[in-house]
């Protein structure tokens, strides 16, 4: 198993997703700042507006130009407003699936950041298509024929997250949590309580380790345990998801497309394989 950095105490699936949510974590601009040189954001879905939640545009990771796709939460009321609390519209996804067939056409690669507690559920952004927009983005990203590389930086809850993280490799910050949707509306649906929300949240198995175990992400970058990372510890945690996708996009980028494409597929295929134990 990939792991960088020291190794933490155990911790809870509940605490993890305490961390996950903390508001002074660090959120894809500040990683983006650290790890890229040359960023340029982009804006605007060419079809309704602009959404702050997702942040798009282009950047050099060391000598190769790559492009971002980022959602981006606030850390205050006022950055929450703007960024609606990290939970992209419609607008947000068919800005990304703009930039997701422009960096095919250029041949670039594709890096996204994924940190929302979901796609925001508002009747306008229904009215807009929620649904159909979060179907296409994962539908264009399958048949994408360029590499892409997905992290979870913090929250990664319901569609909103699966809607960019379709990739050929998708790691994980340690303290960060990647679901179907949050504990809190699992213990509504299952036993209409939302207040059993930690017990569903070790049911839910979202902690990395579980999600490494399963084979559905590749990669756990580690992290400290406190809910704040200062400045030290973030360049070591953002030097090493550099090195990282420096090693992969260098391994991907000698296939071909049709063998990128294989790629991905076969990774999304092969999740929930098991082997069957005979009894003696």
């Amino acid at each position: 198993m990939e792991v960088k950095n020291r190794m933490p105490k155990n911790l809870s699936a509940w605490e993890r997703v305490e961390i996950a949510r903390n508001s002074n974590r660090k959120t894809a601009l500040d990683y983006i700042e650290k790890i890229f040189d040359e960023f340029i954001e982009l804006q605007g879905d060419r079809l309704y507006g602009e959404d702050a939640s997702i942040v798009c545009g282009l950047a050099r990771l060391k000598n190769q130009n790559v492009t971002i796709i980022a959602e981006q939460k606030g850390r205050n009321t006022k950055e929450n407003m703007k960024r609606n609390f990290g939970m992209p519209n419609p607008e947000g996804y068919r800005k990304a699936i703009r930039m997701m067939k422009q960096a095919e056409k250029f041949g670039r690669p594709i890096i996204t950041f994924v940190d929302t507690k979901g796609a925001y559920p508002g009747i306008g952004a229904e009215e807009r298509g929620q649904g159909e927009a979060i179907a296409k983005s994962m539908f264009e990203m399958s048949k994408l024929q360029v590499p892409i590389i997905a992290i979870v930086i913090g929250e990664g809850s319901s569609g909103g997250a699966l809607a960019i993280s379709i990739a050929n490799k998708i790691y994980m910050l340690e303290n960060a949590i990647y679901s179907i949707l949050s504990p809190e509306g699992y213990a509504s649906i299952l036993w209409k309580d939302s207040s059993r929300a930690k017990e569903a949240a070790e049911k839910m198995k979202l902690t990395a380790k579980d999600l490494y175990d399963f084979k559905i992400i590749d990669t756990i970058i580690k992290e400290n345990t406190s809910d704040e990372v200062n400045e030290e510890e973030f360049e070591k945690i953002a030097q090493n998801i550099q090195e990282e996708m420096v090693k992969d996009l260098t391994k991907l980028e000698k296939m071909s497309k049709e063998e990128i494409l294989e790629d991905r597929y076969r990774k999304f295929r092969n999740i929930g394989e098991y082997k069957t134990i005979k009894s003696e």
